[in-house]
């Protein structure tokens, strides 16, 4: 395999629209050879039933020819959306190389939190954001996993766990595109919370006897029918029928909630069975890989062909709904029969239900970060230190950002230095350096690689203040909203694991002097609590809480200059504070009188 991703990815491509095209091809001929038959078989019939030129039995060989090509048939289509789905995989895999991958797609929008410490600042959900350059998961379990580790760092021995596996998985490419192209809709997903639910409810139907009785009923009424069809009586067949109303009538809510449950919880199930029987063929060698493997076997059947089971039962359920089939369903109580064998699977498979969802979840998770390590093979996997805490990142940039637009800067937070005071002016790059900061090292502490080219962290937690707005339905005021956070983040400070802090602006939804006096509080407060992190500021004044911090701390800008009549950045951080401010060039610019 190429491990060049792009050239590998547009020979894959390549391949599958061919034999795309080449099944859409094989899809139309057999469509032209099914009419055939058809038309064989309808004149073969005329000469056979109004002619009487031939017997017929022969219409038999074009029935068995039209079954076949149905057959054959649908394994062509199941083929050629297969192959659909792939190529739709590496489609998207070279937007996201090419940079027009925004849109394209999960944005995990369920998985917004305003109040999440982090979530909104670093743009983690939504169109455009991390979630989306990343999930490929086909389940929705996949996806909440995949949210939770964004949301929250791991622990260090996880953190080496997941890096190990991510890095196998990286090249496991064909084991990517199958799980990325199973099933009939590349949207379909399995909700985990119904299907565990269900499957770890108390039974509701546990009654052998009832069992028996029901099957007795069944068997009576069928019997007592093929009795009225052979001799014309039909007395014992009425008998039965009021004994199987009395019966369903006794019994109906239990069996109601049952069936119930059972159907809301088991859609999409063929999706999962995919899944668990894709996975199930795989051999792995790293330890967490190997583990949930293992996960797998542990009923001693294999998962994919329990689920298969339980699929099959809720369609033979559901066909009690086909107007054709539904008198003969009622005869055969076949809803109890059915709620009877449901419940049966429940009882002896139920409870692992949970282990195989987690399981393939967490493939997918892995699946999705794994996709990112292949598609960035410059990014390395972070360095977990022994020293904490420590944020120590040699050319930095952001992940979210076109390469070509992508300033990389170093950041140092480790040893004695604990807090960065970041000046600058206008739009020169301040807040951008602490989403860098932020989404990378949300990166490293979920497991995948990060943006730069080398990062030493320690296990930290990361705290933002940086996208406040006010909250008109909860009645609270910006300034309320910022210091409700930043009380939020003092909080985790005062955590075991040290706070990571990215803070834009402080408080500057106040008068200047409440907010020097503040601020100055606020970072003091956080220094002392042993939280590393930066600062940015327009107000130079807070600058001079550095001096008041030394050796913990240090001051750095981001400088602009004129040129041609136009303001222009460079977005490299320096030592010092800034020495000028573009606000008055910046409104100039656009036309305002200064």
């Amino acid at each position: 395999m190429d491990r060049e991703p792009h050239g590998e990815y547009v020979r894959r491509l390549d391949a599958r629209r061919a034999a795309a095209a080449k099944c859409e091809s094989r899809h139309r001929q057999i469509g032209n050879l099914r009419l055939a038959v058809f038309l064989s078989a309808a004149a073969m019939a005329w000469f056979a039933f109004f002619r009487g030129a031939v017997s017929g039995w022969w219409l038999l060989a074009p029935l068995c020819g039209f079954m076949a090509l149905m057959v054959w048939h649908s394994r062509v289509l199941a083929k050629l959306r297969r192959l659909r789905h792939a190529v739709d995989f590496y489609e998207k895999g070279l937007a996201r190389l090419e940079e027009r991958w925004k849109g394209t797609g999960a944005a995990g929008d369920l998985f917004r939190d305003p109040s999440h410490p982090y979530a909104e600042d670093l743009d983690l959900f939504g169109g455009g954001s991390l979630f989306e350059l990343l999930c490929c998961a086909r389940t929705h379990a996949g996806e909440e996993l995949l949210a939770s580790w964004l949301k929250s760092a791991a622990p260090a021995q996880v953190i080496l766990l997941r890096q190990s596996a991510v890095d196998e998985l990286r090249f496991k490419l064909d084991l990517r595109e199958d799980l990325a192209s199973l099933g009939t809709d590349v949207r379909v997903g399995i909700r985990p919370a119904p299907l565990i639910g269900w499957a770890q409810a108390p039974p509701r139907l546990n009654s052998g006897l009832l069992r028996l009785l029901s099957g007795l009923a069944a068997a009576a009424t069928a019997a007592s029918l093929a009795v009225w069809g052979m001799t014309g009586q039909h007395a014992w067949f009425f008998l039965m029928l009021l004994v199987e109303l009395v019966f369903i009538y006794s019994q109906r809510k239990i069996v109601g909630q049952s069936v119930v449950g059972a159907e809301q919880a088991g859609r999409n199930l063929d999706l999962l069975a995919l899944i668990l029987g894709r996975l199930e063929r795989e051999q792995f060698q790293t330890e967490r890989l190997k583990d949930l493997r293992a996960a797998l076997d542990k009923e001693g059947i294999p998962p994919s062909r329990l689920i298969r089971r339980l699929n099959f039962l809720i369609a033979l359920l559901d066909s009690r709904k086909n107007a054709l089939f539904a008198p003969l369903a009622f005869l055969l109580l076949w809803e109890l029969q059915l709620a009877f064998l449901i419940e049966n699977w429940r009882k002896k498979y139920g409870e692992a239900v949970a282990g195989w969802l987690s399981a393939t979840a967490e493939f997918e998770a892995l699946s999705s970060l794994a996709g990112y390590a292949f598609e960035h093979p410059d990014d390395p996997f972070p360095e977990l230190s022994e020293q904490s805490p420590c944020f120590d990142g040699r050319g930095l940039g952001h992940p979210l950002l076109p390469e070509s637009r992508c300033v990389r800067n170093d950041i140092s937070l480790a040893g004695d230095m604990r807090i960065l005071v970041v000046s600058g002016s206008n739009m020169s790059g301040k807040s951008t350096l602490l989403r860098t900061v932020g989404i990378n090292g949300v990166l490293a502490l979920a497991g995948a690689p990060v943006r730069a080219r080398s990062l030493r962290i320690s296990p930290l937690v990361v705290g933002a203040s940086i996208r406040i707005v006010d909250s008109l339905q909860g009645g609270a005021s910006r300034f309320y909203a910022e210091i409700t956070r930043l009380r939020k983040l003092v909080a985790l400070a005062e955590g075991p694991v040290p706070l990571l802090f990215l803070l834009d602006e402080l408080l500057h939804g106040t008068n200047s002097h409440d907010r020097r006096i503040g601020s100055e509080a606020v970072v003091r407060g956080l220094a002392r609590r042993g939280a590393i992190g930066l600062v940015t500021t327009h107000d130079l004044a807070l600058a001079d809480v550095v001096d008041a911090l030394k050796p913990h701390a240090s001051n750095v800008h981001f400088e602009d200059h004129i040129a041609d009549g136009r303001i222009a950045f460079d977005y490299r951080l320096r030592e010092g504070v800034v020495r000028k401010s573009n606000a008055l060039e910046l409104m100039r610019s656009v036309g305002l009188e200064v």
